[in-house]
Order: structure tokens, then sequence, then C-alpha cells
């Protein structure tokens, strides 16, 4: 898996400290299993509301024995100093808590929606509710490399794409 070099520790050449939030779930299942293979990434803290105090090789058998790490319970001061957070959580759960990520760690990549598009009225148009955030939306990079690869370089907060846009590129 490559991250974009800007967020990387490359100033000491030391591995990428990352954590998932939400780690429980298909999609933060799914990102353990590619970030446990990527010799450049070290995940260290991962959190799950639910599932907390669980190991990840009881939560995801598939990683038994290659992430030996304990779901936590999210606490945000935990995570500062931190490379990089990636949101994995179920639609309106990441604007709640992204807030108290920014300026705490070195970046923030939300696999989810809730950062995806510009405007607060976008958002309830499509989402049918209210935005908690709403000056995150024009703040968040919008991370298809094929139309932002230049402004995702550096960037502190990432709404990933989803699968629509991934499946037509």
């Amino acid at each position: 898996m490559h991250i974009y070099a800007s967020t990387m520790n490359t100033s000491t050449k030391q591995p990428l400290r990352v954590a998932v939030v939400g780690a429980s779930g298909y999609s933060g299942g799914e990102l353990l299993r590619l970030l446990a293979g990527a010799a450049d990434i070290t995940v260290e803290v991962v959190t799950a509301h639910a599932q907390a105090g669980r190991p990840v090789g009881e939560v995801h058998p598939f990683l038994a024995g290659r992430l030996p790490l304990v779901l936590t319970a999210f606490d945000a001061e935990a995570l500062a100093g931190l490379d990089c957070v990636f949101i994995a959580l179920p639609s309106g759960e990441a604007m709640r808590i992204v807030p108290s990520l920014l300026g705490r760690v070195g970046c923030v990549i939300d696999l989810g929606g809730d950062l995806r598009l510009p405007t607060a009225e976008l958002y309830e148009k499509y989402y049918r509710k209210p935005h908690a955030a709403p000056r995150l939306l024009g703040e968040a990079v919008y991370g298809l490399p094929e139309l932002n690869r230049e402004r995702l370089r550096g960037a502190k907060l990432i709404a990933n794409p989803g699968c629509y846009p991934t499946g037509a590129i």
C-alpha cells in the first residue's frame, strides 16, 4: 500500500505509524489486511467501540498471528503524534471525531462518505441529515489521485473516494 511520501517519516526513514479507527468492521478489517503486509507501515493502534478489549485476530481471524494488537475504545489523545489515522466508521460517525484528531496527528484519511462533498448543503441533500462539522467539507482533499494528485501531497485531511468513482476509473 502506498501512502503519499509527504505523510511519511521520510526524514528518518522510519515506518509510517498509523491507527485504524473502526477496525472491527469490514472496511477496517480489509484495511488492516493491507496494512499488515506493508513493510513501511506500522499499525500502532486499532479502535472499535463495541469490540474494545478483544484481540484483532479474534475479531478478524485472517489476521491471527499477523497483527498482535488489542482493540481499544477511541481516545483522540491516545492517537496524538501518529503519522496517519484512518477512519473506517459507519456513515455519520467520522464527522464527529475528525475535529478532535486534526492538529494531533499528521494526516486523517476518512474511508467513509462524511467528508467527500464540498458543502454542507450538498451533504444534507444527498445524506438527508445535517453535517456535524461543515467547515471540514471544504478542507478535505478528495482522495482520487487521478483528479487531485498534487493536492494530496501534504494533505492533512483526505476524503477517500467511494466505490463508484473508484470502480469507474
